[in-house]
């Protein structure tokens, strides 16, 4: 059984979106990985259906209603799933690409897309929802951050990148950023391709490489190398 997605959302519609294509369109039509998109609203109640109401003790905007989001997490994830439930949230963790790792080895998870001013509280903690974010922005909604977690996840899938080595090198797997690229032609609006990258020396290829990924590391994300240091001292 490949990896398995529950998407609980109030616009089911926006999914697979553009991971029907390409790599993932691919894995998703093999059975490598599965995304079913639920509707929240489906466990409203009443005449209305409403599934949000006003922020206790005032405020702008709306929240989430518990009961109704508790009914939804229960029928798509009952006690014996051992998928991890997630809730795409601008004050979560940060994703990484560690976490990604982590969540692609598994059997897939649950991942709940807030709307409006956010979700209950109560119902993150009775249902143990991990808070997930993808940056520090807000989105009006955690169906393109859903969508961004699920095509960092489902391109690490076993088979599903064609050189499993090509995902190996990449930013942050190895705590570094990825060193630049170059392909034909030689000569493009004056500038070459760095002479080493053509020189059949692998050794001084790597070394190249290696050098390039430190440098811009330290240049644009200083805080990697800083976390890098203390997972070597630890």
């Amino acid at each position: 059984m490949g990896f398995r997605a529950t998407v609980l959302t109030l616009y089911p519609d926006m999914f697979p979106g553009h991971l029907g294509l390409s790599l993932s369109g691919r894995a998703l039509e093999r059975g490598d990985a599965s995304i079913e998109p639920v509707n929240i609203r489906d466990y409203a109640t009443g005449k209305h259906r409403n599934v949000d109401d006003t922020p206790a003790g005032g405020g702008a905007g709306m929240v989430l209603r518990p009961d109704v989001l508790a009914r939804a997490i229960d029928a798509v994830s009952p006690e014996d799933d051992t998928r991890p439930r997630l809730l795409m949230s601008p004050r979560g963790r940060p994703l990484t690409q560690a976490r990604v790792r982590e969540l692609a080895e598994g059997p897939g998870a649950v991942i709940v897309c807030g709307r409006f001013e956010g979700v209950d509280q109560r119902v993150i903690e009775t249902r143990k929802l991990e808070e997930i974010s993808i940056g520090d922005y807000v989105l009006s909604g955690g169906e393109p951050a859903a969508l961004i977690l699920l095509d960092a996840v489902i391109r690490v899938l076993p088979g599903v990148m064609g050189n499993a080595e090509s995902g190996s090198h990449e930013s942050f797997e190895t705590g570094l950023l990825e060193h630049p690229h170059y392909t034909r032609p030689q000569l493009f609006e004056d500038r070459e391709i760095p002479a080493v990258l053509t020189s059949g020396n692998h050794k001084a290829v790597d070394e190249w490489r290696e050098a390039e990924s430190l440098r811009l590391t330290r240049v644009r994300r200083p805080d990697l190398l800083a976390q890098r240091k203390i997972t070597d001292i630890g």
